[in-house]
């Protein structure tokens, strides 16, 4: 079992980056009482500390705090190798889930069959859970023609309608006038409707 205290990355605030998070473990937990939950999951209730160590050395496992902050702090039994390798696990899996915006530019008198590829592009983007943001920019005394801009995003929005929702008006900003979609509940299943019929191929195959 593990007797030294160790760093871990889990309960990491949010926004902050590389912020490591102090977890004890056996001896170094200092609480004279915790609430312990076994190794299958299952609240045991509170007991003193050294009835918890006793349950993880009868278990040939660790006594690992999970929660210090509670009153009282909960432990749980585990081995700590696979406890790290899990926490690293699931932030691994919420970094591959995180929602991404991904951003398309226009410009105010696009040519049809550019305008078709890169519609194309967003519906991409948005089967794969993905927000997107259309930009059209102009350049110079362009800026003269906005309402064209505003007229390709009105048209965009209406060819879009079926896969995503406009996440507020769209804007003038700067130099370029800028929407943001977000995919609707249709777009994702045919992802997944998608993803399926790829994973049964691979099968056959």
């Amino acid at each position: 079992m593990l007797m030294a205290n160790t760093w871990s990355n889990t309960n990491r605030p949010r926004g902050q980056k590389n912020v490591k998070v102090f977890v004890r473990c056996n001896e170094r937990i200092r609480a004279p009482e915790v609430r312990l939950i076994d190794s299958e999951g299952h609240m045991v209730g509170i007991m003193s500390i050294e009835e918890a160590r006793a349950e993880a050395r009868r278990a040939g496992l660790d006594l690992i705090e999970i929660s210090a902050n509670a009153k009282p702090p909960v432990c749980r039994i585990l081995d700590f190798g696979k406890y790290q390798y899990e926490t690293t696990k699931k932030q691994k899996v919420g970094k591959s889930n995180a929602v991404k915006v991904k951003e398309v530019k226009f410009r105010f008198c696009i040519e049809t069959h550019d305008y078709e590829t890169k519609m194309r592009h967003i519906l991409e983007f948005l089967s794969d859970g993905d927000r997107v943001k259309a930009s059209v920019f102009f350049r110079g005394r362009e800026l003269g023609q906005t309402q064209l801009g505003f007229d390709l995003i009105k048209r965009l929005t209406g060819d879009l309608a079926e896969y995503a929702t406009l996440d507020g008006e769209a804007k003038l900003v700067g130099r370029n006038i800028v929407a943001t979609y977000s995919p609707t509940k249709k777009a994702k299943q045919e992802r997944r409707e998608k993803n399926a019929s790829d994973d049964l191929e691979n099968r056959v195959l």
